[in-house]
């Protein structure tokens, strides 16, 4: 299989050297990148992380949501699975300043506006062969949220996580497809989850 996976947090900026972002490490990512090689997948990567890219993978480096998701729609179409394990950012700045936004002493606002849903994109435009998997970070009703964004964005697979898991060595996960009840890996490394994540998948496919 071909496995297009995505890995990180978008920054969003502001001005030249300011931005918007999240607490993303992109390990998560890396882990299924690494996960499918070693079960003889080709992948391609599409990462907003500053983490080593593996070797051997099909590496392509973006720092926003707009660049990720020009990069998604590049590679979709070629690809068996789609991973949508970035943190894409839901705004982003309605204009960028060209130049450094200088200290003034006065409140300054930012105006922002939505960023395009590439996981929507995605299960909209998936043919009948293609595999999308979504993740979901939710701080309530985890379930109900995830089994809402299943459905919604019309995904093969929904991974859902509390905001416990970044950063985190070890952590829990959930995961739920149309047809099956939710599975749930409790207190797992990102490698361990990863692993179980791409047999699932795998077993999608067949």
């Amino acid at each position: 299989m071909h496995f297009l996976i995505t890995a990180g947090g978008t920054r969003e900026y502001i001005d030249p050297v300011r931005f918007i972002t999240n607490a993303s490490s992109g390990r998560m990512g890396y882990a299924l990148t690494r996960a499918a090689q070693k079960t003889g997948h080709r992948v391609t990567l599409i990462s907003a992380s500053d983490l080593q890219p593996p070797v051997g993978v099909e590496f392509v480096g973006v720092d926003s949501a707009a660049e990720m998701f020009g990069a998604v729609k590049k590679h979709f179409p070629r690809c068996d699975c789609l991973i949508m394990a970035a943190a894409v950012a839901d705004y982003t700045p309605f204009r960028s300043a060209k130049n450094k936004i200088k200290k003034q002493g006065k409140l300054l606002t930012i105006k922002l506006k939505h960023t395009v849903d590439i996981l929507k994109w995605a299960g909209r435009h998936k043919k009948k062969n293609q595999v999308v998997v979504g993740f979901a970070l939710e701080d309530k009703n985890l379930r109900a949220n995830a089994e809402k964004k299943l459905k919604e964005k019309n995904l093969d697979m929904i991974i859902a996580n509390t905001p416990a898991a970044i950063g985190a060595d070890k952590s829990t996960v959930q995961i739920k497809t149309p047809d099956s009840p939710w599975t749930k890996i409790e207190n797992a490394t990102k490698a361990a989850s990863a692993k179980r994540i791409i047999r699932l998948v795998e077993k999608l496919r067949r």
